[in-house]
């Protein structure tokens, strides 16, 4: 995909030289932006192979609203959070909590009685708010609005976090009968991240537009701090040596949103080159 590779070209040659607390050293570019059109087709890159059943779990498990892997790891084999979780499969209150659950405090209000004493007092009154939903909701009553936005930053409690998120921000806009997705990402492992991302957004804005009867229009992608770590660089030239293969088609079963699972996602016409290696920094 011209867009992506692209993206390492840039930062190949133009970034610079970053420590972090991996210990692993990054080639790294601020404020790099991509926009793929989805109706050209789905945009799982073709240059190397990217595993679309990793893609659709970790969505699946975003949507999911849990503060753990066990569904991920235990039930579907899937391993790409482990490095990250506790033993028990804990990782805190990171997407997808974020994602279904956001937590915040709402005030009962203070009332009086017809003398004007007061009968209670304000107080706080913890809640948990369903983004995924609110998006789904807004789309259909009002699509034009520009305050479709999911957030899963969480100051307060970045120190229960596995990690804090890096894809911390995304928002909906539609475009005549087209939705868009816009995602904003404070730190993006180029090698193994970026395609993960480009992916899942991407799925969830199919799934999402299927849902409230649009069509997937736009992915835009803005990463604020866009690295390649020192290890990813050979594989990434070999990766930029490779002839590109037409996009693959997703298709998606005809079924509410709520009721999705991973066999209602179907990659058709997937041509790739062979996976390049790429060592995960923790």
């Amino acid at each position: 995909m011209k867009q992506y590779h692209d993206l390492v070209k840039r930062v190949l040659e133009q970034g610079v030289r970053k420590v972090n607390r991996t210990g692993v050293d990054t080639i790294s570019s601020f404020a790099e932006y991509y926009k793929v059109d989805l109706s050209e087709g789905f945009p799982l890159l073709t240059t190397k192979k990217v595993l679309f059943r990793s893609v659709i779990l970790e969505l699946l498990w975003y949507l999911r609203g849990e503060n753990h892997i066990r569904w991920l790891r235990d039930e579907n084999n899937c391993h790409i959070w482990d490095a990250w979780a506790q033993p028990d499969g804990y990782v805190g209150p990171i997407y997808p909590v974020m994602w279904r659950r956001f937590p915040y405090t709402d005030y009962e209000p203070v009332s009086f009685d017809g003398d004007g004493a007061l009968i209670t007092e304000e107080h706080p009154v913890q809640k948990e708010f369903d983004q995924i939903q609110y998006v789904i909701d807004e789309l259909k009553k009002n699509p034009n609005s520009r305050r479709i936005v999911v957030s899963a930053w969480h100051p307060g409690l970045l120190k229960d976090m596995a990690l804090p998120p890096c894809h911390l921000m995304f928002i909906f806009n539609v475009t005549g009968d087209k939705l868009n997705c816009h995602l904003t990402q404070r730190s993006g492992d180029i090698a193994l991240g970026i395609p993960f991302n480009l992916a899942c957004y991407s799925a969830l804005t199919y799934a999402i537009a299927k849902e409230v009867g649009l069509k997937p229009g736009f992915f835009a992608h803005t990463i604020v701090d866009a690295h390649i770590y020192e290890n990813h660089v050979d594989g990434l030239k070999e990766q930029l040596t490779r002839e590109e293969f037409p996009l693959p088609t997703l298709e998606i079963a005809d079924k509410p949103f709520a009721e999705l699972d991973f066999d209602d996602f179907k990659l058709l016409n997937y041509q790739h080159h062979p996976s390049i290696k790429f060592e995960v920094a923790v």
